[in-house]
């Protein structure tokens, strides 16, 4: 059987199908996508409506133009011929048994005989796919269960059939791990496999007690959340986001395959209300309308008494923060509403990924892995019980009189998760506790981290020393960066270099590796008006930086998820990236009315210069990337705004950054120091700010852009000084400094970022 997937066919241009033929397109391999013909028009127009489909801007599937010209498009009637040399065909039809049975009949006449074949299916039992089949069919078919968006979500969940040879399933493992960038979990032929099993559950029980108890939406969602650790889409955010209808479909075919002794049975039941909604067209955001609408800059809500939208303020509780911040046990154990709410939910979803054990999986870091890889949970469920304290979510539900499930009764250790001699085990079905294992190149640092004790650590941030070097994590909310980030980041590079050690790596295992300066930090200085705190801490920021750029170690930054803002400034400021390829990078700070002052705008003004012959084209693509707030969401994007250099590197996989990071201490490159650069003074100044003074007339830019706009402009150009004056790297860091300190005094600016704390709006003033 051959060794390398060279060349892929999918069948079925819906999401699934078109997710996975974007990210097989992604890691550079030919793909052809097919779909039904369509007998008017344009014969391929299901399979092209596919390909737009990842082109979206909003949620783009592709990481670049090359990309999608590795895709060509075509149709089962006319094309099926143009699999015959294809190494793997993915199947991702609707979920009709004799349809896919056809397929696969049609599959064995055209394909080769060593062609692998999958289904994207989560519903059909592999032995049903597969009955009636020749047995060399068997020997080559598994199911490839991938989750959407294909692009953004790391679970694989792979199954064999009881006839699939082990080279397939490795072949596939090896293929998605390394290719496609998944995290593979094998699976047991079991009905909703491991993460829908569990999550489709946890959003079915967190409905229904809302509605039993009376919560709204915002309410709901505010608790199950990201104070128990779960997306903060909530329970209903997360019914939009699927589509509601989609949503009870899934849950249907949950009830169609599971026996009837199972409890999910309890909640998967459509009520009146949302069976109306469907019925009214409100299915979610597919439709802007669903248990949240957006009206202009207003999200308003479903009141459940009246059936009507209402405007609603976001839930303000310090529980919630708390348990945001250091887990769930006090929002558990508090008496209020909020506190029931979670602990129902929260303990029917422990329970019931307690009870699949060992039906599904005998090895409980499989499920924590699915919800976390599949459903963006922060951690999993056994991860969440080694929290709160597995005796006191026992003996609470003795204390309720609640059957207990046998894993969770036979455990009798402390922790389902243990750390021993710098290896990370965890409880076995059997009550042994084994090692973690991974493919080679996965590195977890959320897993590294419970085997090792942190060098220095506060609220906000902390560094470890492992491997010869010092990494350093955030972990404040939605890790942003404050003094006390800064404090662990200054002092990893200070002790770093006195003993010795390879370098310094920033990063983490978090969704995003940081979302900017804390906001709320800036919001305390301006309220009480302690500007000279805020001018300390920027120059304790930009001095931070100067230290990353003059340490004689090699400081690189990890980063996945977003980098925007000031976490972008830190990136901007190692001497070497090694990112996901998902990675989101840019300096977004004009958006709340502020300009980057962490040496951002030096840096992107500094990187364009030597990129570009004229100094004027380059303060204008600087002033464009900033003031407009320009994002990359690829390489390619992030190549184009000079925000990666030659020497940085993308990796499909985020599990495989860390290791590869280590590997690249010893031949990293100390960024060159900086040197003087040439302004282009006060005609480009005055030739910037009459561009936002006529896209401000337009109606393209709001009165308080023009405002951030100048700032930027007179950044990156020197404002009203002489063409051709040379500014000096601190020349510049002050240039920022007072520009962000000017805007942070104005009204205005001081309105938008008390929107978006308070509100999640972003304010046009």
């Amino acid at each position: 059987m051959k060794n390398i997937i060279k060349k892929v066919g999918v069948i079925g241009a819906g999401t699934m199908g078109a997710g996975i033929a974007g990210q097989v397109a992604n890691a550079g391999i030919e793909v052809i996508l097919l779909d039904l013909p369509s007998e008017n028009g344009d014969v391929n127009s299901l399979s092209r409506k596919g390909l737009d489909r990842i082109k979206n801007d909003d949620m783009p599937g592709l990481v670049s133009e090359h990309a999608e010209s590795l895709i060509s498009i075509g149709n089962i009637r006319d094309d099926l011929d143009k699999l015959a040399d294809c190494d793997w065909v993915a199947e991702a039809i609707v979920e009709r048994l004799n349809l896919k049975h056809q397929l696969y009949r049609d599959l064995i006449d055209c394909c080769d005989p060593e062609t692998i074949i999958t289904s994207n299916t989560s519903t059909i039992p592999i032995a049903l796919l597969t009955e009636g089949m020749p047995e060399s069919f068997c020997q080559r078919f598994a199911i490839t269960h991938f989750f959407n968006p294909v692009r953004y979500m790391r679970l694989l969940e792979l199954v064999s059939g009881e006839k699939t040879s082990k080279e397939v399933i490795d072949r596939l493992h090896n293929f998605s791990e390394m290719k496609l960038g998944k995290g593979v979990i094998l699976c047991k032929d079991r009905p909703g496999f491991l993460a829908n099993r569990v999550g489709v559950f946890a959003i079915q029980c967190a409905l229904n007690i809302a509605f039993e108890m009376g919560l709204s939406p915002w309410e709901a969602d505010a608790v199950f959340g990201r104070p128990l650790g779960f997306p903060k889409t909530g329970v209903f955010g997360l019914y939009d986001l699927i589509g509601i209808d989609l949503m009870v479909d899934v849950a249907q075919s949950l009830v169609n395959i599971l026996p009837p002794s199972d409890p999910f049975h309890q909640y998967s039941r459509t009520n009146d209300f949302v069976a109306n909604m469907i019925t009214n067209g409100q299915t979610g955001n597919k439709n802007s309308k669903g248990f949240y609408r957006d009206q202009g800059n207003l999200t308003e809500a479903l009141n459940f008494d009246t059936g009507e939208y209402v405007s609603y303020s976001r839930i303000k509780s310090d529980l919630l923060e708390s348990s945001e911040s250091y887990g769930p046990r006090k929002l558990l154990e508090d008496g209020g509403e909020y506190g029931q709410f979670a602990w129902r939910v929260l303990s029917e979803v422990l329970c019931y990924a307690a009870s699949i054990i060992p039906d599904v999986t005998s090895n409980p870091a499989d499920i924590d892995d699915a919800m976390k890889l599949g459903y963006n949970w922060t951690k999993g469920p056994f991860e969440i019980l080694d929290d709160i304290g597995h005796q006191y979510f026992v003996d609470r539900l003795k204390d309720e009189g609640r059957d207990v499930p046998e894993f969770l009764v036979n455990n009798k250790g402390d922790r389902f998760y243990v750390a021993s001699k710098r290896e990370l085990k965890v409880l076995q079905y059997g009550g042994s506790y084994e090692k973690i294992m991974h493919s080679a190149g996965v590195l977890r640092f959320s897993e590294i981290r419970k085997t090792l004790k942190p060098q220095n650590t506060n609220e906000v941030a902390s560094w470890y020393q492992y491997d010869g070097a010092a990494l350093v994590e955030f972990h404040s909310k939605a890790n942003t960066l404050d003094g006390g980030s800064l404090d662990i980041l200054s002092d990893a590079l200070e002790q770093a270099e006195s003993v010795g050690l390879r370098g310094v790596i920033v990063h983490n295992d978090s969704q995003h590796f940081s979302c900017g300066v804390s906001l709320w930090s800036v919001r305390e200085c301006f309220e009480s008006e302690d500007y000279h705190k805020l001018d300390c801490f920027l120059k304790h920021f930009q001095d931070t930086m100067s230290m990353m750029r003059n340490s004689a170690l090699p400081v690189l930054s990890a980063p996945v998820g977003m980098s925007i803002g000031g976490g972008f400034e830190v990136v901007l400021h190692t001497d070497r990236v090694i990112a996901n390829t998902n990675s989101v990078m840019g300096l977004v700070e004009s958006g709340v009315g502020l300009v980057p002052g962490g040496g951002g705008c030096k840096e992107v003004l500094y990187r364009w210069n030597n990129l570009l012959e004229d100094p004027r084209v380059a303060a204008w693509n600087a002033f464009m990337n900033i003031g407009l707030g320009r994002l990359a969401r690829s390489p390619y994007e992030a190549e184009k705004m000079a925000f990666v250099t030659p020497s940085d590197s993308f990796h499909i996989n985020r599990d495989h950054l860390l290791g590869s990071a280590l590997s690249a201490l010893g031949d990293v490159k100390k960024t060159p120091q900086r040197g003087t650069l040439k302004l282009t003074g006060k005609s480009h100044y005055e030739e910037m700010k009459l561009w936002l003074s006529k896209n401000l007339d337009k109606g393209f830019l709001t009165p308080h852009n023009q405002t951030v706009g100048i700032e930027i402009a007179r950044i990156v150009t020197g404002g009203d000084c002489l063409e051709g004056t040379l500014a000096t790297e601190q020349d510049l860091f002050d240039a920022e400094r007072k520009s962000f300190l000017r805007l942070a005094k104005s009204p205005q600016t001081q309105a938008r970022i008390v929107g978006m704390l308070d509100e999640g709006k972003t304010i046009r003033n």
